[in-house]
């Protein structure tokens, strides 16, 4: 064998080497980039609208082979949950009513903006409209009345933001609100007791959202804000998460990114679960079942835990 050719023969290995490198070096960086956690879990409030998006993410991602836990916690818990990793994702963060305590933990890094799926929601104290009609629009007009609504107000749970905003108002006297009490409670044992008031006729006011099925079953109206304290800027809903999801799971980071929802849809799963009292996990899978064109646009690029792309294994599921 002659010099060039030892030479020639040197390079074709040599060649072959380094291809073989590259796309080990190339392998690892795919498969890196498509790691999956398997086991996640995510947060949820005693609020129907939560539950129910909750049961949905379930629904959607355990089909796509993930563990997922999910369980209620109060907004405290959350945050702290996160800020240790012990809670990966919440997807029904309200950015302006939850106020100090979520921008605190936001500028300490200690949960992380995700996205944002609905503008221009609701949340605020509100009033069968019989009470509105007799001269209550304003959250500066409830001192006034103050005998009729038996000094008190009707919150959520203990914790809840809007309960904090109404504790403060109390302790401030804003509104000349200083003798004022709060009834913490339930979404369902909330909404029992408005119910029972409205069909008494009975002045109320309590903490009133949107979605929510309470908008199409009760008359009701919500209040002025004149001193901004449920906040100044429109309310806006999206998913929060722990630091270092993205990176340690870029697949279920693409999907929380992904999901996208209206406000018609979630008033659907809350009058279904909340009004109709259908069970969440049924309920959940037969949403997905009927929706499953808006639920592949959610998982397009995705992949399932053992690797199979996301959009064909639903579609093999939901059959």
């Amino acid at each position: 064998m002659d010099v060039f050719s030892k030479i020639r023969k040197r390079l074709v290995l040599v060649s072959i080497l380094a291809l073989i490198l590259a796309t080990g070096i190339f392998a690892a960086g795919c498969e890196e980039d498509e790691k999956v956690l398997e086991d996640i879990h995510f947060a949820k409030v005693e609020w129907t609208c939560s539950t129910q998006k909750g049961y949905i993410h379930k629904e959607v991602l355990e089909t796509l082979g993930y563990n997922m836990t999910l369980n209620n916690y109060s907004l405290p818990v959350i945050l702290e949950g996160m800020g240790d990793g012990q809670i990966d994702a919440f997807t029904d963060a309200w950015f302006v009513t939850w106020g100090t305590p979520l921008e605190n933990a936001l500028e300490e890094g200690t949960v992380v903006h995700h996205e944002t799926h609905l503008d221009a929601v609701n949340y605020a104290p509100a009033v069968p409209v019989y009470v509105y009609e007799a001269g209550v629009q304003s959250m500066e007009d409830l001192a006034d009345y103050s005998e009729e609504f038996d000094y008190t107000y009707y919150g959520l749970e203990p914790g809840n933001d809007g309960n904090e905003i109404m504790i403060e108002a109390f302790e401030n006297d804003t509104y000349g609100l200083g003798e004022w009490d709060i009834m913490e409670s339930s979404e369902a044992a909330m909404m029992a007791d408005v119910r029972q008031k409205i069909d008494n006729e009975e002045w109320v006011v309590f903490s009133g959202w949107e979605p929510h099925y309470m908008n199409v079953i009760f008359d009701m109206e919500y209040l002025d804000d004149p001193k901004g304290i449920w906040g100044e800027e429109t309310e806006r809903v999206g998913t929060i998460v722990r630091p270092g999801l993205e990176e340690d799971d870029p697949n279920l980071a693409r999907y929380l990114t992904q999901f996208d929802v209206s406000i018609e849809d979630v008033d659907e799963w809350v009058y279904a679960f909340g009004y109709e009292e259908r069970d969440a996990e049924e309920y959940a899978e037969e949403w997905v079942r009927e929706n499953l064109d808006k639920v592949m646009e959610w998982v397009e690029g995705m992949q399932t835990v053992d690797g199979r792309d996301a959009q064909e294994a639903l579609q093999e599921a939901y059959q």
